[in-house]
């Protein structure tokens, strides 16, 4: 009894916390009794008012549990290093192993556009003088035999015709055609652009002629010097050193280098913005040994990414154009995003269920490279020339398996339309830079400048070029502003504001505080221990 409050009845009880709570309305509930009118409207007034607090609080809840954000923009003005930058010469090795299946493959695709236009390309197109091909020599990689490969006839060129009833007129799409191991299953990978079409004929047969490569190739041993695609080199008005740059060779894009790759050396840092203070770039562009059916652009390619960053050129990236001055200005944007209940988001990877291939930091595009790698060789059992290979997996060579293009552009499709989970298991990085980029053009040499400009490249470079302005290019890459926009992601709805919300509720449809409840829950209390009070006297007295 001196713990416990004892009442005669549950109605003293109530009459007790009536009178006494600190929650507005309920003294109207026994101050009335001898009116009922009044009773039944204040006793259906409060029962109103805690429906209408908890259907509030219900969505309060539901809006909380939905874990929606805000974005909210700052800017940021430092000093800040210079992002990487990737150049390709658009040029790739004719390696000597497969010199040979090129230029056979050149004559198959000069025969297959002659039967589908009518064209007779020149041999100076494919490069058929076979003087002017620069080969890559293989023979410190090892004891490597001459290859048995053959270039198949089974996946030829052709145009189909369909009537559209509309117009009356037949449109024509040029393809070749896929089948499965049993040769059925068959399908036509038409493109209704008969240049695209040749253009991925082309790359499917080089896929298969460069998977007779060794796997790992020792690219410094053949590498081309620097200066052999770089001219001259400036960042900040200072001449670049050998060590700002890694060389590396896409079989597609060429020979590359890669600027500040790292983002670790302070001779790359950005202390002001501007065109001088930028990198500056004078390229070859030559196509002396260029293959035409892998790209159709003449240039330069450029890149700018991020720091220990894979640079993936075919999705990202701009051409620059012979005989032109192109001043490329960035601006750089930073995302942060929540991660967690608020997004699917990964701050290194190593979080991620796919194993990546790629030996740089995470990216969502090495993420999707590497998931779709090793689904490629679990279902179709070799791997994709142009992404890395897992261990123990080979490169796909339609002489070993015939029908594995059959099952690549199925694959790529279902990825393309997301029907594969690759996307579902890789997430955006949390946190994300980004730049924006405008360029300008201009005539470089100029038609008076032209001469001087040749004779100053010829003696300090060796340039020997005797073409206009169409052998080389400019290209200068530089801050327009060292202040960058920061996108934070933050919680529309936090905890201490989800538990503000609920007291301005409270307050509005009680006009109480946390004590009220406090004085509720014991009101509770003394309800279910009066009624066990109540419960053990009327046993006692059965009993007795």
């Amino acid at each position: 009894e001196g713990l416990i409050e004892f009442y005669d009845s549950f109605k003293d009880m109530f009459e007790f916390f009536c009178k006494n709570t600190t929650i507005h309305g309920t003294i109207r509930l026994v101050c009335s009794d001898s009116n009922r009118m009044k009773t039944a409207f204040w006793t259906l007034l409060l029962l109103a008012s805690f429906g209408m607090l908890y259907w509030q609080f219900a969505l309060m809840f539901s809006q909380y549990w939905a874990y929606p954000v805000v974005l909210t923009m700052s800017m940021h003005s430092e000093p800040k290093m210079f992002p990487a930058i990737t150049i390709c010469n658009l040029d790739p090795y004719r390696f000597e192993l497969v010199s040979e299946h090129l230029v056979q493959l050149d004559r198959m695709a000069e025969e297959s556009i002659t039967f589908l236009y009518g064209v007779n390309t020149s041999a100076s197109l494919f490069h058929m003088n076979e003087e002017n091909i620069r080969v890559k020599d293989l023979s410190n990689v090892g004891n490597l035999s001459t290859s048995s490969f053959k270039l198949s006839q089974n996946f030829s060129l052709l145009r189909m015709f369909d009537h559209n009833n509309r117009s009356g007129r037949r449109h024509s799409s040029v393809g070749f055609r896929l089948c499965n191991a049993t040769g059925g299953n068959c399908f036509y990978k038409t493109y209704s652009s008969g240049m695209d079409a040749i253009l991925e004929w082309y790359r499917f047969h080089y896929m298969n002629i460069m998977s007779q490569l060794p796997v790992i190739i020792n690219i410094s041993d053949h590498e081309e010097q620097i200066e052999d695609m770089v001219y001259s080199c400036q960042y900040d008005g200072e001449p670049c050193r050998p060590s700002d740059y890694v060389h590396f060779h896409h079989p597609v894009f060429g020979s590359c280098y890669t600027f500040n790759s790292k983002g670790t050396d302070s001779f790359w840092t950005a202390t002001k913005p501007g065109i001088p203070y930028g990198l500056s770039l004078i390229l070859r562009a030559e196509q002396k040994d260029h293959i035409p059916l892998l790209s159709t652009v003449a240039g330069v390619k450029v890149m700018i990414h991020n720091h220990n960053q894979t640079p993936f050129l075919e999705h990202e990236g701009f051409d620059i154009r012979p005989g032109i001055a192109t001043t490329i200005g960035i601006q750089q944007d930073e995302v942060n995003r929540l991660g967690g209940n608020y997004g699917k988001c990964t701050t290194n990877g190593n979080d991620v269920n796919v194993k990546l291939l790629y030996n740089n930091s995470y990216t969502l595009q090495a993420c999707l490279h590497s998931c779709f790698q090793h689904i490629m060789v679990r279902k179709c059992g070799c791997g994709y020339y142009y992404y890395p290979l897992p261990p123990g997996a080979e490169y796909c060579d339609y002489n070993k398996q015939p029908a594995w293009g059959h099952c690549f552009y199925q694959l790529y499709n279902r990825l393309r339309n997301h029907h594969l989970n690759c996307f579902d298991q890789c997430p955006k990085p949390c946190r994300e830079s980004l730049y924006k980029v405008s360029a300008g053009t201009a005539k470089w040499p100029s038609t008076k400048s032209q001469d001087w400009v040749r004779q100053a490249l010829r003696h300090q470079n060796g340039y020997n070029s005797t073409s206009n302005r169409r052998d080389i290019a400019k290209v200068t890459i530089f801050y327009k502003q060292l202040n960058y926009q920061s996108v934070n992601e933050s919680p529309l709805l936090s905890e201490n504001l989800l538990l503000s919300s609920m007291g301005s509720q409270w307050s509005l449809w009680f006009g109480s505080s946390v004590l009220s409840v406090v004085e509720m829950f014991e009101l509770l209390i003394d309800t279910l221990v009066l009624s066990l009070l109540f419960c053990y006297q009327r046993f006692r007295s059965k009993k007795t």
